[in-house]
């Protein structure tokens, strides 16, 4: 690893052992699938934390921006460890300082956390915007349901967590050195770039999310046409999103900041395959939870589900 001015800059190495590597991180994904409970991080989770926060039942009608605000960041905060938040501060992981003080080491994480923080709150308060302006036409403000077959919202999660999935795919195979780096010359001249377009993936989970809290935000926002507001509260729900994972996140640094650099250093390759088993467990995971497992809920297909996580 070198540094520059602007920041670390990891030199490309080749892991041993990739067929291993991407067969288990595949079957890391996929046995994710299976047991992930979607009611039990919406509803047990994500509601007992932001009810918790804000002091009433999640279902309670927002009274006003500033209540609206405050909805946004706790149910994001209700709906923080999902596996594409921990796989995308794990892609920024390896880029942990080696200071021996303290403060060196804090100084050296923050950076890539404030870029992807950026590039998250880009996308967050745009579509925030897009939202309040034209939210109630979209489909993440309809509440029909329907009996068979998909939804418009699903429909809109299918397409948008599938793009997601397949990039962090690709950029998994491309750490892997299988593929082409699509991020190769531009992070020569911004070493940043990956911590942003991280920041970006985050940012567009909320184009998305078709379910409970999300839709209960977006609704408000929609009926606000304030595109102030909508700016503001879906950056703050994406905050709520990664402030626990940023937080453990700099104590890693500040702890075993300097003992991971060194492990990672110690053998050529170990930064390229930690990075890639966490986007390749992630992209897998959200390509097919939302798109092959989706499709098995209008009997199309059959995917292998346990009964009391479904």
């Amino acid at each position: 690893m070198t540094s520059t001015e602007t920041g670390p800059t990891i030199a490309p190495a080749v892991p041993a052992r990739r067929g291993l590597a991407i067969s288990l991180s595949i079957l890391a994904g996929f046995v994710l699938t299976i047991l992930w409970s979607a009611p039990f991080v919406d509803r047990v989770i994500g509601d007992g934390v932001t009810s918790a926060i804000i002091g009433h039942e999640t279902d309670a009608p927002i009274a006003g921006i500033m209540s609206g605000v405050l909805f946004a960041f706790a149910s994001g905060l209700g709906g923080t460890f999902t596996a594409c938040n921990i796989a995308a501060l794990g892609a920024v992981a390896p880029l942990l300082g080696q200071k021996r003080s303290v403060k060196g080491r804090i100084l050296q994480a923050l950076p890539p956390l404030a870029w992807l923080v950026a590039g998250m709150a880009a996308v967050s308060a745009g579509y925030g915007v897009i939202a309040a302006l034209f939210g109630t036409s979209m489909p993440q403000y309809s509440t029909a349901t329907v009996t068979s077959g998909l939804s418009p919202r699903l429909i809109q999660s299918m397409v948008v967590f599938g793009v997601i999935g397949l990039v962090l795919c690709y950029l998994g195979l491309a750490a892997m050195g299988l593929v082409k780096d699509p991020m190769e010359n531009i992070s020569r001249r911004h070493p940043h770039a990956r911590s942003v377009l991280m920041g970006v993936l985050i940012g567009a989970f909320l184009i998305g999310r078709p379910f409970g809290l999300y839709r209960h935000l977006f609704r408000d926002v929609a009926d606000s046409h304030n595109p102030f507001y909508g700016a503001v509260s879906f950056v703050m729900q994406s905050l709520g999103n990664i402030v626990i994972l940023s937080i453990l996140f700099l104590l890693l640094a500040v702890v075993a900041g300097g003992r991971v650099q060194r492990w990672m250093a110690a053998k050529p390759g170990r930064v390229a395959l930690v990075t890639a088993s966490a986007l390749l467990v992630a992209g897998v995971f959200t390509f097919l939870y939302w798109d092959v497992r989706l499709l098995a809920r209008t009997g199309v297909i059959w995917y292998p589900i346990i009964p009391w996580y479904s």
